[in-house]
């Protein structure tokens, strides 16, 4: 689906891939609702943004149904139609073992990720049929389909989008509303701090385990797969490697994955 002229929504718009969409989005001719539960970042995304005209924020927690049902009512009232919605918002989590963490650290990942998706969904996929042409895109992760050590919990949250996603695009292939699976790899942003998250710092001089994608490459990509109508999308030479080296031999691939994580956290 192309994006000029459409009315797209998009989730954590107030930083990092979110932001980014965003600004991606305006630059294609979209006019976008911008999704973020904190206030003061997503007022600094329509302020780089700078197009009151095709840009509206709204402060909403996707994890509360009733608030994103005030929004899409809000939204509808607007601009008269949602023609695609990206679902971007996540964290992720401490970088301790399952059985380190706590049942309320457990269900805040497994909220905001999982459900928030499905919220959204649900609230919005009505719409979406009403068009002429609609589009889904949900975003996963690398961690969906390839297992890290310390993120077994986020990992299960974004391989449960995935197959909700594999799902609904089952569902929904007879009719008007495409839909795309994104597996980000590593992408440099302020994840880990939004999640509340520490992360060990990284030593001076040492070069990354892992080369980051930019947030601004991120979404061009994304963007561009949602576009092209793709089912599935990986983004980042990481998250494509790991996709090879699994499917090769997933316990060689763990195990790999378990040094390359040594020290990180």
């Amino acid at each position: 689906m192309k994006v000029k002229d459409k009315v797209i929504v998009v989730t954590g718009a107030g930083g990092g891939v979110g932001r980014e969409l965003v600004l991606n989005l305006l630059k294609k001719g979209a006019t976008v609702a911008a999704i973020d539960i904190n206030k003061k970042r997503l007022d600094e995304t329509a302020k780089i943004a700078n197009n009151k005209e095709k840009l509206t924020t709204y402060i909403c927690d996707i994890t509360d149904i009733a608030a994103i049902e005030v929004v899409s009512k809000s939204v509808v009232e607007k601009y008269g139609a949602v023609d695609g919605l990206i679902n971007n918002a996540g964290i992720i989590q401490p970088f301790i073992n399952v059985a380190d963490l706590t049942m309320e650290q457990v269900n805040l990942v497994m909220n905001v990720n999982f459900y928030g998706t499905l919220n959204m969904t649900k609230t919005f996929l009505p719409l979406l049929l009403a068009r002429p042409e609609g589009h889904l895109l949900n975003v996963s992760s690398m961690g969906g389909f390839f297992p890290f050590p310390g993120q077994s919990i986020y990992g299960a949250s974004k391989a449960a989008i995935k197959l909700l996603t594999e799902g609904l695009y089952a569902e929904l292939l007879e009719t008007n509303v495409h839909v795309t699976l994104v597996f980000p790899g590593a992408i440099e942003t302020d994840i880990s701090k939004n999640s509340g998250v520490e992360m060990k710092a990284q030593p001076e001089g040492e070069k990354p385990a892992m080369k980051m994608t930019q947030p601004d490459d991120c979404a061009e990509q994304i963007i561009h797969g949602m576009e092209k109508n793709k089912f599935q999308l990986y983004v980042g030479k990481d998250s494509k490697m790991m996709k090879f080296m699994y499917r090769m031999s997933p316990k060689r691939a763990i195990a790999f994955i378990v040094k390359m994580m040594k020290g990180m956290n």
